[in-house]
């Protein structure tokens, strides 16, 4: 299945985190905080928004760090992908 998202929203998947500590404790699922670091997916085309002229400034396969509850969580062909607004994305990772 393809994603296309609208407007000023980016697809993204959270990349994975480690499961243990600098220590060496393994974290169970539960213990783990939530990834904030990500791959783009998928780039929406921007547009007027709210009156806003927005232009896309991050594109697929660039890695970006977003605010820790933004945007929607679901769950496509069994893979866990976030829907976001591009201002919920704080940096790019290089």
């Amino acid at each position: 299945m393809k994603l296309k998202p609208l407007f000023d929203k980016v697809v993204i998947q959270s990349l994975d985190t480690d499961e243990k500590t600098k220590s060496g404790i393994v974290l169970p699922g539960s213990a783990q905080e939530k990834p904030q670091m990500a791959k783009v997916i998928a780039v929406g085309p921007g547009g007027v928004i709210d009156g806003k002229d927005v232009t896309m400034q991050v594109k697929v396969g660039d890695k970006v760090l977003y605010a820790k509850y933004a945007g929607s969580e679901f769950k496509i062909d069994g893979a866990e992908y976030t829907i976001l607004r591009q201002s919920d994305i704080l940096a790019l990772v290089e």
